[in-house]
């Protein structure tokens, strides 16, 4: 006993992350290792643990539910970031819930049209930037384009290609900006554009997660089939539960547009 306790002192941050090598035992040191049992090097060792705490079966029978993959970002961060994937994917649910405030509301508020895109000789520019937005009444808003008055034809057509059932009107270097009536007609189109924006959000995420798992297949030839393999798990893992999350949003949004 004693010399096991010598033998485990180097790896209490390893031991400590896997209860499982508590529970059933160190396991054996991987054929090849020069090293005797317990003394192997510390790569091998690692690589076990991992292997052992990671250890699952790839396929159900039919009616079981599947075991949830949660992997220990640090076991794995030789190979990805696991929690750069998540910020990734949170980051794109938050420009979601951002997408959902700002431009899909039943009533038009002039914070709604700060985030339109203009298109410019210069490049492109938030509405904000060039123009000076206020509401002139419950059922009109002005952009006055005085400081930029060259971007003022761009700055319309933004506003009328922004999806936000908007008609502006020119008037010199201002665009006047008359607010729909709440029709049932305006919610159900406010409804599809969420439905929209729900599905580019979802591309976005998916492209995370193919950089994500192309990231991990760089390591198919340095770590085990089993370790990739869990590590795709994780990561699809990790998507589903966004997109799930971006359900609900929809869902909650969907609610508040048709009343």
């Amino acid at each position: 006993m004693a010399l096991a306790l010598r033998c485990l002192r180097p790896l209490p941050s390893l031991l400590h992350r896997s209860s499982f090598a508590m529970t059933r035992g160190l396991p054996q040191a991987p054929r090849g290792c020069p090293a005797p049992l317990l003394e192997g090097c510390g790569q091998c060792v690692r690589q076990m643990l991992l292997s052992r705490q990671l250890a699952t079966k790839k396929a159900k029978g039919k009616g079981q539910s599947q075991a949830k993959v949660n992997i220990s970002a640090a076991l794995v961060e030789d190979i990805i970031n696991l929690e750069e994937t998540s910020e990734d994917m949170q980051a794109v649910i938050e420009a979601l819930k951002e997408d959902f405030s700002r431009s899909l509301n039943v009533r038009t508020s002039p914070g709604a049209l700060d985030h339109i895109t203009v298109m410019t000789k210069d490049g492109k520019f938030p509405l904000n930037q060039l123009g000076q937005i206020s509401q002139k009444s419950p059922q009109l808003m002005i952009v006055n384009m005085t400081n930029f008055p060259e971007s003022t034809a761009a700055a319309a057509k933004a506003i009328r290609e922004s999806g936000m059932n908007l008609n502006p009107e020119v008037d010199g270097t201002m665009i006047r900006v008359p607010i729909p009536k709440v029709t049932r007609e305006h919610r159900e189109s406010l409804a599809k554009l969420a439905k929209q924006s729900t599905n580019k959000s979802k591309e976005a995420l998916r492209k995370v997660r193919s950089k994500s798992i192309t990231q991990v297949k760089k390591f198919k030839n340095k770590v085990s089939e089993d370790t990739i393999w869990l590590l795709e798990k994780q990561i699809q893992q990790m998507a589903d539960e966004a997109a799930t999350e971006m359900d609900k949003l929809l869902a909650a949004k969907t609610k508040e547009l048709l009343g």
